[in-house]
């Protein structure tokens, strides 16, 4: 943390521990745990009610510029786009992250084997996209176009001492969009905390703001996972802590687009 930030203050209230039938075999959320909504793990972690100092935040939610409203509409429509299979431009956004992220390998199919390598949880990745969508799609390929290199590392798993078992790279990435959904809380008319206020103020200077933000949640939880020394059954830990410190870097005073964010650099 940089000196002289002062970020909220903030209440946290830790629920009960997840039950072990909450839990896929690899320790995250399950195709099972998501069908017909959302995982049953995420969601369950610190619930913060933070106290925003900068007076620019402090101001009646319902007070949005014409930018911010048509945007925020933007990005609840990309959030409610469900992953459908069928679709022509679903499939090629799907063959576009294979490209992007194997470029000198050839796709057998979309429904292949090779897909498992990716880290998701069987060779048709289409059925882990239903807890976050096809948004969770599209942040991984920008993830993976965007910033190429530490994509790849991630991916690869070539930073810091490794665990035994790992976390599934793309299995990991569906959850942490869904986190960020969960901390943002755009279906509610008001915000609960003033982190919505502050990304709707980046998304009014940046429309890349939400893709970019997973960009840098992504950097902060492989961060955490190796600092931790963790291993797959303690991925909802390290992904409650990840959410923990978005949320108290997105308060910092002087942080107005994500790229002010101290965990930015991580990117670079």
């Amino acid at each position: 943390m940089r000196g002289g930030r002062k970020p909220g203050s903030c209440a946290a209230i830790r629920p009960l521990p997840l039950s072990s039938n909450s839990r896929s075999s690899n320790g995250l959320a399950s195709s099972e745990d998501i069908v017909g909504g959302p995982p049953r793990w995420i969601g369950r972690g610190l619930s913060c009610v933070c106290i925003k100092r900068k007076g620019i935040y402090e101001r009646d939610f319902t007070n949005l510029t014409p930018l911010q409203v048509e945007r925020l509409k933007m990005l609840k429509h990309r959030m409610n786009i469900y992953f459908d299979p069928s679709r022509n431009d679903h499939q090629e956004t799907l063959r576009a992250l294979w490209t992007a992220t194997y470029p000198d390998t050839e796709l057998n199919g979309l429904i292949s084997e090779q897909w498992k390598q990716m880290g998701w949880q069987g060779k048709d990745p289409s059925t882990d996209f239903r807890g976050a969508g096809f948004i969770s799609l599209e942040n991984l390929l920008f993830f993976a176009k965007s910033f190429t290199v530490p994509f790849q590392s991630l991916l690869n798993k070539q930073g810091g001492k490794r665990a035994a078992w790992e976390y599934p790279f793309a299995v990991a990435g569906v959850n942490i969009t869904f986190m960020i959904k969960q901390m943002l809380d755009l279906d509610s008319s008001k915000p609960r905390t003033f982190i919505k206020t502050v990304l709707l103020q980046m998304l009014a200077g940046d429309e890349r703001a939400f893709d970019l933000l997973y960009c840098v949640a992504f950097m902060i939880m492989d961060k955490q996972w190796l600092e931790k020394k963790a291993s797959y059954m303690e991925f909802n830990e390290v992904l409650r802590s990840t959410r923990t410190q978005l949320e108290r870097e997105l308060l910092f005073d002087d942080v107005v687009r994500i790229e002010d964010m101290p965990s930015y650099s991580l990117l670079l």
